[in-house]
């Protein structure tokens, strides 16, 4: 057990949750095999990552059995678990950082980044609650947030090949030392039995999550282009783009990130889409969330922002281009792109723009740019990339850098609160999760988020995806709109293939 107990004894004085770990050998699992036993399961998650478009990181973090459920709608927040109530208030987001608060626990030296927490999303919404927006009815209506509160997280250590599982004890603070090593003991036999169970599922689960409906063969047959539908046509998302430019020309904006949504009616299930996306589309933050009905499927490679250890990082990505079908064209396509004035330009405006969104709640001085137009690449596009980052004003918590930095620039625009005017004037639906986060917020105060695009949403039978494109003076609106359909390619090749896999299950058993 780690840590042990004369160190689980010393921090019981000043914290209300501790985290406590066992490791066992994983040789013979990935974090996939592990996550495929709970996946029939409601309100879990999987929190995946790879550096670079390449290198797997260290840590994959599974959850499941979330001991409070917090929903946000119109500032209320609906809490569901060990506590049932509902809250009205003005300051919700102030709300569900004081009822984060209220399980504080240490940073210890050797666990993961993440040993407990709440894991869920702040939807595109939330900037109502920053700025004075104009509301926007939307045809698919998402919470502004929701979080599952888990103090149970299962890890998969790819370093080392190992799983290690975490169990949060709750400190009464006149516990007795008897009663602590009651709590500390009983922990182990909590994290053993989780084990026990975990291994035991075994291929005793029927790999069903209830989503897929029945279909005929003839439905089945039909390609998917004819099963998706935009809410914005070619001519409609051209029309988009030169009012934007209007806007832009008449000094009201710099730049505006204008997209479109899509709905696509599939019997694809969200976990093989999320299987073939993260090998299509390996990214930073990859997630599948199974969160109060929705199912969400994303592999983002943007990160929003981070604190760790009071440290706050941003990460904008601004230009894009499709990858080329030869090394050659690659390479050609990479120059090509560092050399377009128009995405050097856009891209230096959104640096810019998030060195101001974390100078606002850094200290003085301590704001660098520590990586500067660096190309990434992924399956379908490569990005232009730079990394912001400053340290935290003392009086400041991680709610105040969410509320700096969101929603990022390179999913609204400059000035942000006039293009998140226009955006609302110009798109047809209200942008529900998309452009909006997804993340965790620690029990230890670390914070860490990622934009919510590249991402699908499952819900009654159809997915939901949405792509933009950044709009400046002289963009073209043919050029910004086959941008949209680079960005979204990926998710839709991954449902297809989804579907392919489930064709193939129908024809054997036939």
């Amino acid at each position: 057990m780690y840590p042990s107990f004369l160190e689980f004894s010393n921090y019981a004085s000043s914290y209300q949750l501790i985290p406590v770990s066992k490791e066992y050998m994983a040789d013979f699992e990935t974090p996939i095999s592990i996550f495929n036993r709970i996946v029939h399961e409601k309100n879990v998650f999987l929190l995946e990552s790879v550096e670079g478009g390449e290198k797997w990181a260290r840590y994959s973090f599974i959850g499941k059995n979330p001991f409070l459920i917090a929903t946000l709608l119109n500032k209320t927040i609906s809490l569901k678990g060990t506590i049932n109530k509902n809250i009205h208030s003005e300051s919700p987001l102030k709300e569900l950082e004081r009822i984060i608060s209220q399980y504080k626990s240490p940073i210890i030296k050797g666990l993961p980044p993440f040993t407990g927490g709440a894991v869920g999303y702040f939807s595109y919404n939330v900037t109502r609650y920053f700025e004075n927006l104009p509301e926007k009815d939307g045809v698919h209506e998402t919470p502004d947030a929701c979080f599952l509160f888990c103090d149970e997280i299962i890890v998969y250590d790819h370093k080392h090949q190992k799983i290690i599982i975490i169990a949060n004890v709750k400190i009464n603070k006149q516990a007795s030392h008897v009663e602590l090593q009651e709590q500390y003991i009983d922990a182990e036999k909590r994290i053993d039995k989780m084990y026990e169970k975990l291994t035991g599922l075994g291929s005793k689960i029927e790999q069903k999550n209830g989503f897929a409906p029945v279909l005929t063969k003839k439905e089945l047959a039909t390609p998917l282009e004819n099963r998706t539908h935009s809410d914005t046509t070619r001519d409609e998302f051209h029309q988009m783009v030169k009012k934007a430019k209007d806007y832009i020309k008449a000094g009201d904006i710099f730049q505006v990130v204008l997209s479109q949504k899509w709905k696509i009616d599939t019997y694809a299930t969200p976990f093989e889409t999320y299987r073939i996306l993260r090998t299509l589309n390996p990214s930073p933050y990859m997630y599948y969330l199974d969160i109060e009905g929705l199912k969400v499927v994303g592999t983002s490679p943007e990160l929003l922002v981070r604190v760790t250890d009071k440290c706050v990082e941003t990460r904008p990505i601004a230009g894009t281009r499709p990858r080329g079908e030869t090394k050659a064209e690659d390479i050609k396509h990479e120059q090509d792109l560092l050399a377009d004035p128009k995405e050097r330009s856009e891209h230096l405006m959104l640096v810019d723009l998030g060195r101001n969104d974390v100078g606002r709640v850094s200290k003085y001085g301590s704001v660098n740019v520590s990586q500067f137009m660096d190309i990434e690449r992924y399956s379908h596009v490569m990005h232009i990339v730079s990394h912001v980052q400053g340290q935290l004003k003392d009086q400041l918590t991680p709610f105040d850098a969410l509320e700096g930095c969101f929603p990022a620039g390179t999913v609204s625009g400059a000035p942000k609160v006039r293009a998140m005017e226009i955006i609302a004037e110009l798109e047809k639906q209200s942008r529900g999760l998309y452009a909006g986060a997804i993340g965790y917020l620690g029990f230890s105060g670390n914070f860490d988020s990622c934009i919510t695009i590249r991402t699908i949403v499952f819900e009654n039978g159809s997915a939901y995806l949405q792509a933009g494109a950044g709009v400046v003076h002289d963009s073209d609106p043919e050029l910004e709109y086959k941008e949209t359909i680079n960005k979204a390619r990926a998710l839709m090749k991954a449902i297809e293939k989804a579907e392919q896999v489930f064709y193939e299950r129908v024809e054997l058993n036939a």
